[in-house]
């Protein structure tokens, strides 16, 4: 039997006080954070809770009170699943479909801000999820609080997120276990005249039977022209002998999304073909060798670049050399040329390593945690290199 690896109940409430003094010191009445089934976690982050179909949404006010908010068929789902005992019904988590619910009684913002001790009309409410926040969701605040100020709060959810504690990182561990398994099994079942879709199956199946709770990310297995696509999804086509075929699996644990990714050869690669391949992998581990605690995200990322540019693939860079991760595979804080952020212990990144050519493109990714004096790899699957099967 598996062991389960989560997040106990009482990390949730430490949360909910951290982000409460955040929400106080930036001088705000309280900050509302909202999420979809896709980007679920900001308010998974503080109350376990992951919507299906409808939103849900997460009130901290700056006295350190909290309260859920579900949609209209998500009362029973939330009571189950949410760690937060305080849980509003509200339409404006409905589903996209937009349904009235004509004979519903739903509370409003007025009625949860109430109730968690936040009086006043000249309110200052902050949006800690400024990209999920739906119209309705900003329509329902303003109908209850016409003259609040609203303003967007997301550093408040990068500061909180970017450090990982012991048991998210245990998490995240447990994810690249199951994902090296799937990886494994992919491989095995490898070989010409097998879909992109079928192999996608094989991982499936691997990862519930190791304890996911579900794919970390939408898992992909591309072959040749497709793998050119930074971000795509897997068709019914017949994987051939030559063929590059990219896989990108993952597995979540508790709501922790990591992946691995890496190209595969139907057969022998050479030439010029190899050539990209194995520079995007020199430049994969270029990245991991410059990552430590203290390193300007932006000196990193801009001498990644250069790196492409000195090699003569600046026009087949996309982006990079890292993502932040954790509950959603690609999160804040990303590496960039802009990043002026210096990297902290227990930071956790992908390092995605992507190139894109005219005919094929290839990734090689993996998860790390920033240490003091470098970095935790958090799978070791990528120093097999290039693997090319004999088919």
């Amino acid at each position: 039997m598996v062991k389960r690896v989560f997040i106990p109940d009482g990390e949730y409430l430490e949360r909910i006080a951290k982000a409460a003094k955040l929400v106080a010191a930036k001088g705000l009445d309280v900050m509302v954070v909202s999420s979809t089934e896709s980007d679920y976690a900001n308010a998974r982050y503080f109350s376990g809770f992951w919507p299906l179909f409808e939103r849900a949404g997460v009130a901290i006010a700056a006295n350190g009170e909290a309260a859920l908010l579900v949609g209209p068929e998500s009362e029973k789902f939330a009571a189950d699943f949410g760690k937060i005992k305080r849980q509003f019904v509200l339409k404006e988590f409905r589903e996209s479909a937009d349904p009235e619910y004509p004979e519903l009684k739903a509370s409003t913002f007025a009625e949860v801000f109430a109730a968690l001790g936040v009086k006043g009309k000249k309110l200052k409410i902050g949006l800690g999820s400024y990209v999920e926040c739906t119209l309705p969701i900003i329509e329902g605040l303003k109908a209850s609080f016409p003259e609040a100020e609203i303003s967007n709060c997301s550093d408040i959810m990068v500061e909180l997120r970017k450090i990982k504690s012991p048991n998210e990182l245990a998490c995240i561990r447990e994810g690249f276990r199951i994902i090296e398994k799937a990886t494994d099994a992919v491989i095995a079942a490898l070989h010409p005249g097998v879909t992109e879709l079928q192999m996608v199956g094989v991982a499936q199946k691997v990862i519930y039977e190791e304890g996911a709770e579900y794919e970390g990310l939408p898992m992909y297995v591309f072959s040749e022209d497709s793998t050119r696509h930074a971000i795509s999804r897997s068709r019914y086509r017949e994987i051939k002998k030559g063929d590059i075929v990219q896989l990108n699996l993952s597995a979540k644990i508790d709501g922790y999304s990591p992946s691995i990714g890496l190209p595969v050869v139907m057969g022998k690669l050479e030439g010029e073909r190899r050539r990209i391949v194995e520079f995007c992998r020199q430049a994969h581990e270029w990245t991991v060798g410059r990552i430590r605690a203290g390193v300007i995200a932006s000196d990193i990322a801009k001498d990644f670049y250069k790196l492409y540019c000195d090699n003569g693939m600046k026009d087949n860079f996309v982006y990079g050399p890292c993502h932040g991760t954790g509950m959603i595979e690609v999160e804040a804080p990303w590496m960039e040329t802009t990043s002026d952020y210096a990297l902290e212990e227990n930071m956790t990144f992908q390092v995605d390593t992507f190139i894109s050519g005219p005919t094929f493109g290839v990734r090689w990714e993996k998860g790390i945690a920033v240490t003091k004096n470098g970095c935790e790899s958090m799978t070791e699957y990528l120093r097999k290199g290039i693997i090319e099967l004999d088919v």
